[in-house]
């Protein structure tokens, strides 16, 4: 492993260098309008593969944007480690919240700034240069597939279809996902856990067109305030959500799971003043780190209707939308509670409004192991790097492609991220340690090493 990390240390400022030029490109993969960038991205994406080594490296069209697929078989008989992540981006609204540029990136205090620096960017890219790393020193122990999408932040609609029909160029015994994040860097934890999702749309609809407020109002109903009446009704006084039947299938936790998931450090405090909150709320009988990881959730993402720009428009809006996201828990299906919400929805609307609900995507929950050798593996290279062994814990976000790798490919999946909570992903001004970086990029040799190493003596 020394020539691995004199090759590392070697080039630090190039791959940083690399990094930036790839989050100078805005793929943001939910709007149409930047769709010639999501396809440049690709194309970059390829040509660094390439670079580091990986052969068939190919950009795969779809219905939708391109994945990109390389790979480096060393000896058909070795492991192999299959290597997801994905170069589309978040859209960077608000961007007058934004200190800097979202695609400018700059690096401040050892911090990079910029849209996709944490997801997933800069967490797939330590992939592309860790295999860089092993395959000019002569040092990768096992082969390797490398598979980056374009479509992980609007559901990864196609990435289904092209998995299913490319089973015997993905075969592998494992799959490594960088797009999670640590405790803090100091405590190195591993995340043995995802919630899925339900996303989907609402729209009311009043009056056939916007109204006098003056002349109408009182007497034909708001969309906007039924709409927030319904939004309301959506969780009891206890913070549970209140549709029929949407804990039926949520597997519980026993008490000693529990316990033992309390033992990650978190302090609510500390936690609560870096948010900038006063208090907290959620679920009944739950700690606030059990609600964001453990428990199913209903959110609003957005909403909107009426007037809103400057001034005043004194007007009684025709439609009112919002886009809602449900946080789902094994055993939980997203598409039986996506037809549970549409049910409820229509049926507590009141019949003065039309109500219409418009699935977007969805994906399942998932556990992975902590007696593998993928899992002891991951550990080890953390402990390799850090000094101390990694915690396991859940993660409340959702990568829905974990389970359909599980259902497909019969893969378990290590979630081996290296970013922080505090990274505002999906926020103004999301950014991503330079020692992140490079701490993902000098542990992910060390997990083919052990990984290799134990796979033979199993």
């Amino acid at each position: 492993m020394a020539s691995v990390n004199e090759h590392i240390e070697t080039n630090k400022d190039r791959f940083l260098n690399e990094l930036l030029d790839l989050l100078r490109i805005p793929s943001v993969s939910a709007d149409p309008k930047y769709k010639a960038d999501v396809a440049r991205c690709a194309e970059v994406v390829k040509t660094r593969m390439e670079q580091a080594g990986l052969e068939k490296v190919e950009v795969c069209p779809t219905k939708g944007h391109p994945i990109v697929y390389g790979e480096k078989i060393i000896d058909p008989a070795k492991p192999t480690v299959l290597v997801y992540g994905h170069y589309d981006v978040q859209p960077a609204d608000p961007l007058e919240l934004w200190d800097s540029p979202p695609f400018e990136p700059v690096v401040k205090d050892g911090v990079i700034y910029a849209r996709g620096s944490a997801d997933d960017k800069g967490q797939f890219y330590m992939h592309v240069k860790a295999v860089e790393a092993m395959v000019r020193t002569g040092n990768l122990p096992c082969n390797v597939k490398m598979m980056i999408e374009g479509e992980e932040e609007v559901g990864s609609e196609n990435l289904g279809t092209f998995v299913k029909e490319n089973k015997k160029r993905l075969a592998a015994d494992v799959v490594l996902i960088s797009d999670t994040s640590m405790i803090a860097n100091d405590v190195p934890s591993i995340n043995t856990g995802l919630r899925g999702l339900s996303y989907l749309e609402v729209e009311v609809v009043g009056p056939n067109r916007d109204l006098h407020s003056g002349v109408y109002g009182g007497a034909v109903a708001n969309p906007i305030n039924v709409l927030c009446d319904l939004i309301s009704s959506l969780h009891d006084k206890d913070r549970r959500i209140a549709i029929p039947g949407f804990y039926d299938a949520v597997r519980e936790l026993s008490d000693a799971e529990r316990k033992e998931l309390a033992k990650a450090p978190f302090n609510e405090q500390e936690w609560m003043d870096e948010l900038g909150v006063k208090a907290v709320q959620g679920e009944k009988g739950y700690t606030s780190s059990e609600r964001c990881t453990i428990r199913p959730t209903l959110d609003v993402n957005g909403i909107w209707g009426g007037y809103i720009g400057e001034g005043a428009k004194t007007v009684l809006p025709s439609k009112a939308h919002a886009k809602i996201s449900m946080r789902l828990v094994p055993d939980q299906k997203s598409e039986a509670i996506t037809t549970l919400f549409s049910d409820h929805f229509k049926k507590i609307a009141p019949p003065y409004v039309t109500v219409l609900v418009k699935p977007h995507h969805g994906g399942e929950a998932a556990v992975t192991p902590t007696d593998s050798i993928a899992y002891r593996a991951a550990s080890q290279a953390m402990e390799d790097t850090f000094g101390k062994k990694p915690i396991p814990t859940r993660g409340g976000g959702s990568i829905p492609i974990v389970a359909l790798f599980e259902k497909e490919l019969g893969l378990k999946t290590i979630l081996f991220g290296f970013g922080l909570d505090s990274d505002n992903i999906h926020s103004p001004n999301e950014h991503y340690g330079v020692f992140n970086y490079m701490a993902g990029i000098n542990s992910i040799p060390k997990f083919y090493k052990h990984f290799t190493e134990m796979s033979a003596t199993r």
